[in-house]
């Protein structure tokens, strides 16, 4: 009978567990669908904004040359077809396909990281599951790094390794991966490792990677908190107020 009790209680255990990882993985994939969802809304309106842009600049032009020459029903019908046709360019060059992130040298680093957080999201459900609790901790961990790289230049050492990170060598793995035929993706290589473990190490190195840039980052802001607080100590601390 305590036997039974034993397997019973490390039973419900690993459940408890189980289920507590889940529900954290679903509140990060969550926190991770809210995000792109309001980029998206912020995508649209701009875009809104842009035809409306158009349509008015078109509809002015219109009634200005009407005022000086009537243009008659074929060139009102000229201008409707230009707009028309300006705002598909307009709507058709948004689309949301998955891309690697597009990387200037003057693109801020927050938008450098939200770029690779939609890109990640968007492929997440192309990956087998390993993959997909890897990029869920990665997830989870980009807000944070997004407040600690947008108040660091972008020529700093350490936002140049998240950048190349977060636009080059993840996106890259990522898109190489997708390359390959899903039948082949558990054949083992020469080192005994199927295309889907070496995905999974690999995004775990690039997470661990990202973690020691933005632990550098937290170290580098307390050494600096550190220096002006016993400066203010040293200046003003035994002075007395009158």
């Amino acid at each position: 009978m305590t036997d039974l009790t034993k397997k019973v209680d490390t039973a419900l255990a690993r459940f408890d567990r189980v289920t507590r990882q889940l529900d954290s993985r679903s509140g990060i994939v969550r926190d991770a669908r809210k995000r792109e969802l309001q980029r998206l809304n912020k995508g649209l309106v701009s875009t809104l904004l842009k035809i409306g842009i158009v349509v008015g600049l078109i509809s002015v032009v219109t009634i200005l040359v009407g005022l000086v020459q009537p243009i008659g029903m074929f060139g009102f019908l000229a201008a409707v077809g230009l707009a028309i046709g300006i705002v598909a360019v307009i709507v058709f060059s948004g689309g949301r396909e998955i891309a690697t992130p597009k990387v200037t040298p003057d693109l801020p680093n927050g938008e450098m990281v939200q770029r690779f957080d939609s890109y990640i999201f968007r492929t997440r459900a192309a990956l087998p599951a390993p993959a997909q609790a890897e990029i869920d901790q990665l997830s989870a961990a980009l807000p944070p790094l997004k407040r600690t790289l947008e108040r660091i230049a972008a020529v700093d050492p350490n936002a140049q390794d998240a950048r190349r990170l977060m636009s080059i060598h993840l996106p890259g793995l990522i898109d190489r991966y997708l390359h390959v035929p899903p039948a082949y993706r558990g054949q083992q290589d020469g080192e005994g490792k199927t295309v889907d473990e070496r995905l999974v190490e690999a995004l775990s190195a690039g997470r661990q990677a990202l973690g020691e840039i933005g632990e550098n980052l937290a170290r580098a802001d307390m050494a600096a908190f550190e220096t002006q607080g016993r400066f203010i100590q040293s200046r003003y601390g035994e002075e007395k107020i009158d």
